[in-house]
């Protein structure tokens, strides 16, 4: 059985930092290209960030240099550091996964950026 388990989230002035996590099981982790993705209120999902499994990674242009993705292999972790958040950054938060065949999602965590 395939999980991914978000956590990290939380409320968080302007300009704060957190750090977003995402624990696979039942995956070879290190063969997934993973992302996260967000979703705001009234809002599509988007794409935030991914990092393939070389490790070469892409950003949205609106996190780009506020934003790091990054993984563990060994923990089976992808993280998102997120730093000088922004009001418009509050959304749910959720972790993909994606290789060859179906792809899978977390259930998602709550970043809310206000004062």
């Amino acid at each position: 059985q395939v999980q991914l388990v978000e956590s990290g989230g939380g409320l968080v002035q302007p300009g704060g930092s957190l750090t977003l996590s995402c624990a696979a099981s039942g995956i070879v982790f290190r063969l997934y290209a993973m992302h996260w993705y967000r979703q705001a209120p009234g809002k599509q999902r988007e794409l935030v960030a991914g990092i393939a499994s070389t490790r070469i990674t892409n950003y949205a242009d609106s996190v780009k240099g506020r934003f790091t993705i990054s993984r563990d292999n060994a923990k089976n972790t992808v993280y998102l550091q997120m730093n000088s958040l922004k009001p418009d950054d509050t959304a749910v938060y959720y972790c993909h996964a994606v290789w060859s065949g179906p792809d899978y999602w977390g259930q998602g965590t709550q970043v809310t950026v206000s004062s």
